[in-house]
This record gives C-alpha cells, sequence and structure tokens, in this order.
C-alpha cells in the first residue's frame, strides 16, 4: 500500500512538472513566433503611403499585438494616434511619399482618435499632396475620415451595405430582471443627471437621462456632419436631409448626391492609381503601409537633450497597481517619477478615461497638482474624459478637448446591491450574529435601513461637494456655477468649451505644441525628445495578465456582449465604495 501511494503521489508530481514545463514552453513558442514577424519594413525610393483602416486599430498608445488575438484572428497592428499623428506629417514632406491611398472600411478606434486622425489627413493635404480614398460600404466612421479626400471612389457593385445613419445610443435596463432573480439594488448618488447605476434600478430611461443622452448624441453628430458636409460643399441641413430621408441606398445615389467623386471597379481603380503615380502597371507601383511607415520614421529622438512627457491615463481609474487601468498606486508612482525627472521640461496629460475609483482619482490628482507646481502641464482629452478622468485633470494649466469627447460627469454614486429575495427564492435563509448595530450593513444580505441609507447619502453627499469645489478652484469658476452645470451631467467637448469645463477644442498634437511653447522652448519637434509614461506592456507581460484574469468576452461581436461588460464590472461596485464614474462608453461604426 504504501509502495501504491508513493507511486501515485509521484506520478501526479510529474504531471504538475510536465504541466508547468509546457505552460511556460508556450508562452515562449507564443514569444517567438511573435518576434519571428517582426521584420523591419523597406522603405521603397518612391511609393504611396497606403493607409488601410482594416489593418490598424487607432489606439491611445503603440503597443504589440496581443498574441491571444492573433490566435482568434485578430492581425490589425495598434497604432497610437500621436504616432499616426506624426507619421502622416513626416509623409506629407517626405518626397518619397507621393501621395496617401485611403482605404477607409474598417475603422476602428475611439471617437476622438478618428477625429484627430482625420485632421492629421487635412493636414497632409494642405502639405500639396493628394489624399485619394475608396470604400465599398460606408459607415458613419469610415465616411468621415473619406471626406477628408481631395476625391473619394466608390466601388459600383451591387449589394454594398450603406451604414452612413447618423449617431445612436442604446442604453440596457436590468430591473425587471434583477427583480426575477431576488436581486435589490441600492443606489445612492447626487447629481440629477448622474445616470450611473440607473439601469439597475430602472426599467426606462428618466427624463434627465434621457434629456442628457440627446444633447449630448446631437452635439457629436453635429460637429461631425458639419465637417462631413463641407468637405462636399452641401450644408449641414442638406447632407442630414439625404441621411433621414435614406435617400443614400445605392453606390448611384453616393454619387447622384456628390458625396463621392465616381463609382469604379477594382480594375478602373487600379487604372488611376496608376496614372496618379505615373506608371504603366499596377505592380510597378510601390505601397508602404501607415504602420510599417510609423515604424521607420517615428522615432525617439535621442540626440534632444530636453523632454516633452506624454502621460496616458487610458482606461478606468481603479485602485491598486493594474497595469492595464489607470490604477491609483501605479500612476501616482509614475507622475513622482515625471516630476523628479530634471530633464522632462514640460507635460502632456492625455486623458482617456470614463472614471472609476474616487480614491484613486484623488491620489492621482494630489500627484497631478505637485507636478504642476514645477512644470507646465497641459492636458489633452481623447475619447473619454469624465467624472473621475475630469477629476484628476481639471486643474491642468490648459485643456484641450475633442469635439466629441465625453468629458463632465460631475457627480458621484455609490451602489449597494443586497440578495436577500435571492437567498428566499433559493429556499436559503441566512442568519447574521454582529458585534455592532450595523456591522452587516455591507453583507448584501440585508437592505440598508433608513439610518445606513442617510449614513451613505452624506459620504456621497461630501465628496460630491469636494468634486465641486475641485472643478471651480481649477477651472477659476464659481461653485454655483459649477454646480449648476455639474449634477453628473455628460457634455460633449464642443458644448464643454462653452461651459468653460475646457480651453479648447484640439488633439494631442496641439497639445504637444502647447507645452512646447510653454515650456520656453523652439516649437520645433527635431529639438525636442517625446518620452511616453506609461510604457506599453510587452508580449510577455500581456500573456501573464491575461492568463491572471481574462477580459475577453464570451459574447463578442453580438448584442449581448454590452450586458456581459455591465456585470462585469459588478465586482467594481463593491458595496459602499463611492464612484465618480460616466454610466457607458460609446462605440462608433
Amino acid at each position: 500500500m504504501k509502495d501504491f501511494v508513493k507511486f501515485t503521489l509521484a506520478s501526479m508530481l510529474g504531471f504538475l512538472i510536465i504541466g508547468i514545463v509546457m505552460f511556460f514552453f508556450s508562452i515562449a513558442l507564443i514569444g517567438s513566433l511573435a518576434a519571428l514577424g517582426d521584420t523591419k519594413p523597406v522603405m521603397p525610393r518612391e511609393a504611396i503611403l497606403k493607409v488601410d483602416m482594416s489593418e490598424i486599430i487607432l489606439s491611445e498608445q503603440t503597443r504589440e499585438t496581443d498574441p491571444f488575438s492573433s490566435i482568434q484572428g485578430e492581425t490589425r497592428t495598434n497604432l497610437g494616434i500621436y504616432s499616426a499623428i506624426r507619421a502622416i506629417n513626416a509623409a506629407a514632406y517626405d518626397p518619397a511619399i507621393k501621395y496617401l491611398y485611403l482605404k477607409p472600411d474598417g475603422a476602428s478606434g475611439g471617437m476622438a482618435e478618428i477625429e484627430e486622425f482625420r485632421k492629421a489627413l487635412k493636414n497632409f493635404r494642405a502639405g500639396g499632396k493628394a489624399v485619394i480614398a475608396f470604400t465599398d460600404t460606408p459607415t458613419n466612421g469610415s465616411y468621415y475620415l473619406a471626406s477628408a479626400a481631395d476625391k473619394i471612389f466608390m466601388s459600383g457593385y451591387s449589394g454594398g451595405m450603406n451604414m452612413l445613419t447618423g449617431f445612436s445610443s442604446q442604453l440596457v435596463f436590468l430591473k425587471d430582471i434583477l427583480d426575477k432573480l431576488g436581486v435589490n439594488v441600492q443606489l445612492i448618488r447626487h447629481g440629477k443627471y448622474k445616470s450611473a447605476g440607473e439601469m439597475f434600478i430602472k426599467n426606462s430611461i428618466s427624463p434627465e437621462n434621457r434629456h442628457q443622452n440627446q444633447v449630448m448624441v446631437n452635439s457629436i453628430w453635429k460637429s461631425w456632419a458639419d465637417e462631413m458636409a463641407s468637405a462636399r460643399d452641401l450644408t449641414t441641413d442638406e447632407f442630414n436631409s439625404l441621411i433621414n430621408g435614406l435617400r443614400l441606398n445605392t453606390p448611384e445615389d453616393f454619387l447622384d448626391n456628390g458625396l463621392v467623386d465616381e463609382l469604379l471597379t477594382k480594375e478602373q481603380l487600379r487604372t488611376r492609381l496608376c496614372e496618379l503615380y505615373g506608371a504603366e502597371r499596377i505592380e510597378d507601383i510601390q505601397q508602404i503601409s501607415l504602420s510599417d511607415y510609423a515604424s521607420l520614421k517615428v522615432l525617439p529622438n535621442y540626440k534632444a537633450k530636453n523632454k516633452i512627457a506624454i502621460i496616458y491615463a487610458d482606461g478606468n481609474i481603479v485602485d491598486g497597481s493594474d497595469k492595464q487601468d489607470v490604477s491609483g498606486d501605479r500612476f501616482t508612482s509614475i507622475i513622482a517619477d515625471v516630476r523628479k525627472d530634471s530633464t522632462i521640461k514640460a507635460v502632456v496629460f492625455r486623458v482617456n478615461s470614463p472614471g472609476g475609483s474616487v480614491v484613486a482619482s484623488d491620489k492621482i490628482k494630489t500627484e497631478v497638482d505637485l507636478l504642476k507646481s514645477v512644470k507646465p502641464v497641459i492636458a489633452s482629452y481623447g475619447s473619454y474624459a469624465a467624472s473621475g478622468g475630469y477629476w484628476i485633470s481639471n486643474n491642468c494649466d490648459y485643456i484641450f478637448s475633442d469635439a466629441s469627447t465625453l468629458t463632465g460627469s460631475i457627480g458621484v454614486y455609490s451602489m449597494i446591491p443586497e440578495f436577500s429575495g435571492t437567498l428566499k427564492k433559493a429556499g436559503v435563509t441566512m442568519t447574521t450574529i454582529s458585534s455592532n448595530s450595523h456591522g452587516d450593513m455591507y453583507s448584501g444580505f440585508r437592505a440598508l435601513d433608513k439610518d445606513e441609507i442617510a449614513y451613505m447619502q452624506a459620504s456621497v453627499e461630501n465628496i460630491y461637494s469636494k468634486f465641486t469645489s475641485i472643478v471651480a478652484q481649477g477651472r477659476d469658476l464659481e461653485v454655483s456655477y459649477v454646480d449648476e452645470i455639474a449634477q453628473g451631467r455628460v457634455w460633449a467637448g464642443s458644448d464643454a468649451l462653452e461651459i468653460g469645463l475646457v480651453d479648447s477644442i484640439g488633439g494631442i498634437e496641439d497639445a504637444v505644441i502647447y507645452a512646447i511653447a510653454a515650456a520656453g522652448g523652439d516649437i520645433d519637434l527635431s529639438q525636442w525628445q517625446i518620452a511616453e509614461f506609461p510604457k506599453p506592456l510587452t508580449t510577455l507581460e500581456m500573456i501573464m495578465e491575461t492568463i491572471g484574469g481574462s477580459k475577453a468576452s464570451i459574447f463578442k461581436g453580438t448584442q449581448f456582449e454590452r450586458i456581459e461588460k455591465i456585470f462585469k464590472g459588478w465586482d467594481e461596485s463593491q458595496s459602499g465604495q463611492i464612484y465618480a464614474r460616466i454610466p457607458y462608453e460609446i462605440e462608433i461604426r
């Protein structure tokens, strides 16, 4: 019997060791395969700069492709928006680049990234070179980019689908299903527009939430529609009339209404590209992709003595040291290091966050204030700089926002779910024994009593008062006025400018130039080194983070994906914790 036990234990240990070895071997193999694909591109003597939006994802920072995404079929390159802009700018004055060929279909990225990228395309044209766009199935995002081109060609093939239909926002409400499950969500908040958590306590939208969403969607669409209409010599009313009247169905409709210049077959497109290039055959045309061009032209300027730092606050604001979000402890350390670095003369604080933990937000803001006391700090807002995202950045020396940025949301809430009804439905009885009167108030097994609700409300009111006070101080406004425009309301960047929450409409490039000027330097990027923080995760770090806690969606690509995201965030809404977070995120297609 002893031998049997020894043999069994030895076998189990052997299998365990083999499993561990195979696990790390798999990681090494994935890393090796990723490295094999990382070959250095070659710059042709003459070339077209090909910008195929189906091959890239416009993100906040350039980073390595997640190996697990590659396995699942996602092969697009994550190209940071500032790297993309710098590459486009370099190409505008590069004699080797003859013109830019844009394939906008499949455009992916946040509203701000797409908006800033379009501006770069316009700047490329201003340099005297042509931008040629070709689309099969226009969407809001792809046509918005295409409208920056000198010429827009469209496939004349039948069967394409027009998805240029305007913006919409869908909000999910879960009260009815939670009632069936016996789950009671107690929402304590300040701000009549603070709709975070509303999805758990209502089965339909509140009038205030409907109002703010309608105004927000209208504002964002207007900024985009104005650009698209102007580019095609239409009034915004004429452009909207085409969309509202469903008059853009076939490729011929786009041509007849002036939204494209010609309908071309694939062979006709090749002929046109050859004519512009000065080649007789398509095989004689050299092309280089935007990501390859960026890897060759957007390089660190190590010769420059002085630096401008860009700190990317990209993601949810969370407590702790998480590497894939804006974690309080990690970012305070990063910001402190930047403050102590004497070679860094000014900082661009790039915020692309819907907010999150109040504790983490306050930690980061405190460190940003210390940074601002020793060097200029210029904020640049991405798709979101809302709630906690606005908390951490409103005291910067100057704030640039894109017109489509979602910002404001100055309000706070706490959400305490209780499951006594669920237990009752399941036939489970719970007995609680506490040392004090309210020892189990956060247990989730009973509803809060009136004293506990008053206690939580007092905490929420205190934090809301602090939020409005720091905004008033940071933006040099009266507290009463901040309270009036706050109340948890979300504003589009174009509206935020009018009410004083931001200083100017502009992107990350504008912020970098402003930061150089604030540092008292010559506005010549060749004299400056751009240092980016935090450093993007390596392939191995992404593998380990994914293994440690996968954030993948099992409903990816379906209508259930957004509901899954809501419940994945449930753990973040721990009982008693107070949040400053926008209630939703918007995706553009």
